[in-house]
């Protein structure tokens, strides 16, 4: 159960910050989300923009953390320091 909820939050904390990623690119750039990823890589923005979209992880992180899910709250802790590890890469 334990390894379960680990990469459950795992996979939330990594959808999360998908789902911030699009928010962003989506509303405040003019470009479409797979266009606007392309293009921002080209720029060298990616990094940038994959973390502001892990801003969205606090939200989920702070709710487990409220509802005593300790080990999702983990895999959410998990994928932020995954995503910042890529991040550094790209």
């Amino acid at each position: 159960m334990n390894k379960r909820d680990l990469l459950l939050g795992f996979l939330i904390g990594l959808a999360t910050t998908l789902l911030g990623s699009y928010i962003f690119i989506t509303f405040f750039t003019d470009f479409k989300f797979i266009a606007g990823i392309q293009i921002l890589k080209t720029q060298g923005s990616l990094g940038k923009i994959i973390t502001l979209g892990s801003i969205m992880t606090l939200i989920a992180f702070g709710l487990f953390l409220k509802l005593n899910k300790e080990m999702m709250a983990r895999g959410v802790l998990l994928a932020v320091i995954v995503l910042a590890i890529l991040t550094l890469f790209i």
